[in-house]
């Protein structure tokens, strides 16, 4: 009987092998940076890319700590590709911090700033080069690969310039540029600039779009979608209405959306109706409640990351008026205690699962 047993312990062993290759996940970990950007990927070889670096200054060591912990939960020890989608604070902010706790070894942007600040032009010009000079720079351009481990990663935009040949199975006529409002990119140049990298893992598709404004979304989907369609949306512009048009958000379908928002940066009404009203949508997962969307636009708690400091008695059901500018402007609610992230497994099948870390609550979707 002793060959009998050898041959079954082989074939349970090779059983075993085969589910651990088909249970293998690209995750991706959105991680809280108060209204900032940082959108950790982990290959299931291992190799990591991060996209964007969340905010400095006071907020530099808190979310370097925020990526950190995202990092050590994913068995991350370096991040082999970083990708800075533009020159804006809150994308860039705590890179020299983080940079100083786990090495970086490939540097992405998009290159030179296009709207000014001493802040920006004094990152450029000395920390930024000191801290690529340990590893490899890189400037993309629309239609780059990026060599992430496992996954097909592509730029679509960069530099304001769209890609010229669709991807593949996209390129079909946009029904819904006719209707679709346009933003005026001329105020944020910067955010028109963004780095918009598209991620494929087998049947799996995802796109990060980085800040790009409406009319730069435009130039992307039409009159033609160079995109397709794709599974998750992450970090659309923080939810702002300068960005998410129905000619971008509809054309792409997706059927998640996890916006990185702050608690009074993101979630307008507009866009979240785009959101809401996109074919093939089911759900919407957050970082923060939005004051500015109220109960009145906004998902069940179960799909909301984090909370404030001081919480409220109740939550408004209308959307609050953003305050107007100037000394006198109240300030958000604040949120300075634990943060959870939002945490995407997808496999090779298309299938993937959502979870919010702190709740636990997790959804898949088959």
């Amino acid at each position: 009987m002793r060959p009998l047993i050898c041959l079954a312990a082989i074939v349970v062993s090779a059983a075993l092998v085969s589910a651990q290759r088909a249970a293998r996940t690209l995750d991706i970990y959105v991680v809280d940076v108060e209204g900032g950007n940082a959108t950790l990927f982990v290959s299931p070889s291992g190799q990591s890319l991060l996209i964007d670096a969340g905010n400095g200054g006071m907020a530099g060591a808190r979310d370097a700590g925020r990526i950190l912990d995202a990092a050590k939960d994913a068995g991350v020890t370096q991040i082999d590709h970083l990708i800075v989608t533009h020159w804006h604070g809150d994308h860039y902010g705590s890179l020299p911090e983080l940079a100083s706790q786990i090495p970086i070894r490939h540097f992405i942007d998009h290159g030179a700033n296009v709207q000014p600040a001493e802040a920006v032009d004094a990152f450029l010009n000395t920390t930024y080069p000191a801290l690529y000079a340990k590893g490899t720079h890189t400037v993309v351009k629309a239609g780059d690969t990026i060599p992430f481990a496992g996954v097909a990663t592509r730029v679509v935009m960069s530099g304001g310039q769209p890609i010229r040949t669709a991807l593949s199975g996209a390129g079909r006529p946009n029904p819904f540029c006719a209707t679709s409002k346009v933003m005026n990119a001329n105020a944020i140049p910067e955010d028109a600039q963004s780095v918009a990298t598209s991620f494929t893992f087998g049947r799996f598709r995802a796109l990060h779009p980085g800040d790009l404004t409406s009319d730069k979304e435009r130039e992307l989907m039409c009159p033609v979608n160079r995109v397709g369609t794709i599974d998750v949306l992450l970090g659309p512009h923080h939810g702002q209405d300068t960005s998410n048009s129905e000619a971008f958000v509809h054309a792409l379908q997706p059927r998640v959306i996890v916006m990185n928002n702050g608690t009074r940066k993101g979630g307008w009404p507009d866009v979240m109706k785009s959101f809401y009203t996109s074919p093939r949508f089911e759900d919407l997962w957050q970082l923060h409640f939005s004051q500015l969307s109220g109960q009145e636009y906004t998902p069940p708690g179960m799909f909301i990351a984090n909370g404030v400091d001081d919480q409220p008695a109740a939550m408004p059901i209308a959307p609050v008026p953003l305050p107007p500018p100037g000394p006198n402007t109240p300030p958000p609610p604040v949120h300075n205690g634990r943060a959870y992230w939002v945490k995407i497994s997808a496999r090779e099948d298309g299938s993937f699962i959502v979870t919010n870390a702190r709740n636990g609550f997790s959804k898949e979707y088959r």
